[in-house]
């Protein structure tokens, strides 16, 4: 929707710089056409029980006013223990663990605390569409870098080459949305060389760290050597446990980057729901049987995603971790990847993400697609059966 020259005025650069989420965007349309909605990152079944039993606990138990605002203490404490246990991250829960509004609120208070107008900040593209605008609003610019088909890695010269004495940040999201890729150990190692050699922090976006396929192993940067002072370790409750819309995320820094983002985070959020953080310290005491049901359930759930993209001739790219497919659909001939989900959103009856979310301005993500399985099995059958008609559909169109 366009805007008189006066209204446009009263906007501010940094708004203008970017768009709304078109993420949720489609999960809108979604609605509208009564689609299925295979676009948008949230599961569609329930959370543990445990975490519902846990939460109504504690509204009955009127847990209703201000946690601390870097996070209830027990919340805090189970998380410690739960980064030890799972990542070998070691922090103290005092001072080094803040509790945020979700990994969304996690990262832009990290990158407003820790980085000026003026800096940049290395980002690797294809990216989660939020990096982009996050980098804007702290007045940094963004310095993008090639993650490379079909394997979705980066070349080594060009990463050195976008590092400068500008550069203040590097983002990192593994498993990463939306390729489904997660860097190896080889790779992490390469990007934390060349931060140590120019003493740039990483910003670490991991909230898919337990959805991984075929053996592939999550391994933090934190806790590489060298690196743990130099990483804001970022995350999030909601996929792990199905709760993207309680909105608990996990920020986990040194004691002086960590002073600075609580200060942020104060002013930006106060903090988290306190009924909700009770229910999260809960879902941190989940025993083992619980992330190996989760690795297998999604394992499943990408295996049928993968056959109806087959059944429906949509070539994809095999995720090794997240619960995305990102598929290459230029063999339908549609002009771009917008007008192709639009297509399919109105015709077919099926939501997905366009792939320029995923890429800044222009057509770099023209091709592209992604596809969220974190759906109940109905949801998927009712996605293969309106799928199947997608070459029929798209046959006759034109």
């Amino acid at each position: 929707m366009s805007i008189s020259p006066e209204l446009a005025k009263r906007i501010s650069i940094k708004a203008s710089c970017f768009k709304e989420s078109v993420i949720r965007e489609m999960s809108r349309l979604s609605a509208q056409h009564k689609a299925v909605n295979l676009a948008q990152g949230m599961p569609d079944f329930p959370c543990p029980p445990e975490l519902k039993a846990a939460a109504c606990q504690a509204i009955n138990g009127d847990i209703n006013q201000y946690a601390i605002t870097w996070g209830a203490k027990n919340f805090r404490d189970a998380i410690a223990e739960k980064n030890a246990h799972y990542i070998g991250l070691t922090a103290d829960p005092e001072t080094e663990i803040t509790v945020t509004c979700g990994a969304t609120e996690g990262m832009i208070a990290t990158m407003l605390a820790l980085v000026d107008p003026g800096n940049e900040v290395i980002v690797f593209e294809p990216f989660y569409e939020n990096y982009g605008p996050d980098a804007i609003l702290a007045g940094a610019t963004p310095r993008y870098v090639a993650l490379k088909a079909p394997d979705w890695t980066f070349d080594e010269k060009e990463l050195e080459a976008a590092f400068n004495d500008k550069t203040k940040a590097l983002i990192l999201n593994t498993p990463h949305n939306p390729t489904g890729k997660v860097f190896s150990r080889q790779e992490l190692e390469t990007i934390a060389r060349l931060c140590q050699k120019w003493g740039v922090l990483v910003f670490t976006d991991e909230p898919y760290e337990h959805i991984l396929f075929d053996g592939a192993k999550h391994i933090a940067m934190a806790v590489l050597p060298g690196m743990r002072d130099l990483t804001v370790t970022i995350n999030s409750l909601s996929k792990t446990y199905s709760i993207t819309g309680w909105r608990l995320g996990t920020v986990t820094a040194s004691k002086e980057l960590t002073g600075a983002i609580r200060k942020v985070h104060d002013f930006l959020t106060v903090g988290a729901a306190a009924p909700l953080q009770a229910a999260g310290a809960a879902a941190m005491k989940l025993p083992q049987s619980y992330y190996d049901k989760l690795a297998q359930d999604y394992d499943l759930r990408r295996t049928t995603m993968l056959s109806i993209l087959d059944e429906s001739g949509i070539n994809y790219f095999k995720p090794a971790g997240a619960y995305y497919a990102f598929c290459d659909i230029s063999k339908f001939g549609f002009k771009n990847d917008v007008a192709f989900t639009e297509f399919l959103v109105k015709e077919v009856g099926v939501a997905v993400v366009p792939g320029s979310s995923f890429f800044r301005p222009g057509d770099l993500g023209s091709k592209y697609v992604r596809f969220c399985f974190a759906k109940k099995s109905e949801t998927m059958q009712a996605a293969r059966e309106r799928l199947l008609q997608l070459k029929e559909k798209s046959a006759a169109r034109g």
